[in-house]
């Protein structure tokens, strides 16, 4: 995950890119999140898996499938992900 972060040398500004990780469990809270939020308005008993049964779907994913369940991409970012349910 690539963060721009400003750094002040003397006058001048300049801007960084930081190389930030993110951890199996971050990727599992983020996810959990937007499940949650996505369940508010719309979740059907029927079909939906409970917020705690997809936590612990989750649990069990490996990180690459953690990642692929973000359907994060080059246009929405990890980074970006990660900004909105972390």
């Amino acid at each position: 995950m690539k963060n721009v972060l400003p750094v002040l040398i003397g006058q001048v500004v300049i801007f960084t890119i930081v190389e930030m990780t993110v951890s199996k469990e971050q990727l599992i809270d983020a996810l959990y999140n937007e499940y949650v939020f996505l369940c508010h308005d719309d979740f059907d008993p029927d079909e939906d898996a409970t917020p705690e049964e997809y936590l612990e779907m989750l649990k069990e994913m490996s990180y690459d499938e953690l990642v692929e369940e973000t359907q994060t991409d080059d246009i929405f970012t990890i980074d970006e992900f990660m900004n909105a349910w972390a």
